[in-house]
């Protein structure tokens, strides 16, 4: 240790004690705006403390340090000096400060260390130490002052007491009504949560009843529709039904006035009803001879005789017919003239015709051109020719003459018992070579 440094460290170990005590107070105030890092490690626990609890504290292991760390205790005076700029410039530089306190003096002195510290810190050790005596009148003036400050520590203590009391009283109070507006906040989160329930709830229930009422709606128009469409065709079959007893009643009417025209050219009535003077002369009358009874059904002469009848139906079994005229042809081949065949009957008779094939024979669209006036029918899917043959004589109000050409036995005598008249297939090839 150098001889400078010898004799600060002795000057410093004979500090004055209130000098000593305002150094570590200054001291520790410094300590707390120290860098980390420039904080010796034995004071950096201190670091964080509050000033007087540093300074309390850290006494111990501060006075020490200062005293062996130059570099510590400069920069402890250079914050110490920042802290109190006017009175440290002015014991840094020599300059004497009457009104100032000597102990301060020699604080700032120790840790600035100019010139003339030592002489600051001696100077403060030169004060004189206040040690006044005590009278029994001084002891009992303190005592009662001190009764009288323990009767008022002791009625501010009551107060206080009270006062926690009802402070605590009033805690009490305070939070019971917290309790009670927990539980009520909590009755109406509760609440609340059940009422948003039963909205969703109600909103479910109420799409839930708008969409049955949709479908109810939906529903209800189908049926309008499918009412009105089964309406539509109630009225349309009821027009069409009309329309055919109409049709029906016409031809049967029809039917009728030819018949009874034919008859009475056949028996040769009169125009009127009077006697004719030649109606007087005697003599014996010929036979009417029956035309087309006793002929046989493949009798042309027969054939045309039936053709003449008023308002007659000829129905043909097609593929029985051109299968017996042309066997080794094509069906559609056969189909076609067959029909055109007819169409030349029907443009010299005037007579409705229909013709009937066997849906069953065929393998593809049907292309067939008939002529005017010949009906062309296939029978659907499952139902033989036969079966629309024997349909179309039922639907021939009773009295119109119908005549269905067919070698079908079945056929011949099933629409016998249904009034119509049976004509082999030879009769109209017959028919149809001649013409």
């Amino acid at each position: 240790m150098t001889e400078a440094g010898t004799a600060a460290s002795s000057a410093a170990t004979t500090l004055p004690e209130p000098v000593r005590q305002r150094v570590l107070t200054l001291a520790a105030h410094a300590l707390g705006q120290l860098p980390a890092t420039d904080i010796p490690a034995p004071l950096r626990r201190f670091a964080s403390f509050a000033p007087a609890k540093r300074a309390k504290l850290s006494a111990s292991v501060l006075g020490p340090i200062l005293e062996t760390d130059e570099h510590f205790r400069r920069l402890t005076a250079f914050e110490v000096r920042r802290e109190h700029p006017e009175l440290g410039d002015a014991v840094a530089d020599g300059v004497p400060v009457p009104a100032a306190d000597p102990i301060e003096v020699a604080a700032l002195a120790y840790l600035l260390r100019p010139d003339d510290w030592e002489q600051h810190v001696a100077a403060a050790a030169q004060l004189p130490v206040e040690n006044p005596r005590t009278d029994e009148g001084t002891v009992n003036r303190l005592a009662d002052q001190l009764d009288q400050a323990r009767t008022e520590t002791r009625q501010v203590r009551e107060r206080l007491r009270e006062q926690v009391n009802e402070l605590k009283a009033e805690n009490v109070t305070l939070r019971r009504k917290l309790n009670e507006a927990r539980q009520r906040i909590t009755g109406l989160h509760s609440e609340v949560e059940q009422r948003t329930k039963e909205a969703e709830t109600a909103d479910e229930r109420v799409d839930a009843a708008r969409a049955e009422v949709e479908r109810e709606l939906r529903r209800l128009r189908a049926r309008i529709t499918e009412l009105e469409a089964v309406e539509h065709a109630a009225r349309r079959t009821a027009g069409q039904e009309r329309e055919l007893a109409s049709t029906r009643t016409r031809l049967l009417l029809d039917t009728l006035l030819e018949a009874a025209g034919g008859l009475r050219r056949e028996l040769a009535l009169p125009p009127g009803g009077e006697l004719r003077p030649a109606d007087t002369v005697a003599g014996s009358e010929p036979d009417a001879a029956p035309v087309g009874r006793t002929a046989p059904e493949d009798d042309p002469a027969l054939f045309d005789e039936l053709l003449a009848l008023p308002q007659v139906h000829l129905i043909i079994d097609g593929y029985n017919v051109t299968k017996t005229a042309w066997p080794n042809s094509p069906l559609h081949s056969q189909r076609q003239r067959l029909v055109t065949a007819l169409g030349a009957l029907v443009a010299q008779r005037r007579i409705e015709v229909t013709v009937v094939f066997d849906g069953a024979e065929l393998s593809g669209p049907v292309q067939l051109n008939p002529p005017r006036g010949v009906r062309v029918r296939f029978s659907p899917a499952g139902v033989i020719a036969d079966d629309v043959i024997r349909q179309l004589v039922r639907a021939e109000p009773p009295g119109r003459p119908v005549v269905v050409v067919s070698t079908d036995r079945g056929v011949a005598d099933s629409i016998i018992k249904l009034g119509a008249r049976a004509l082999s297939a030879t009769s109209l090839i017959a028919r149809i070579a001649r013409a």
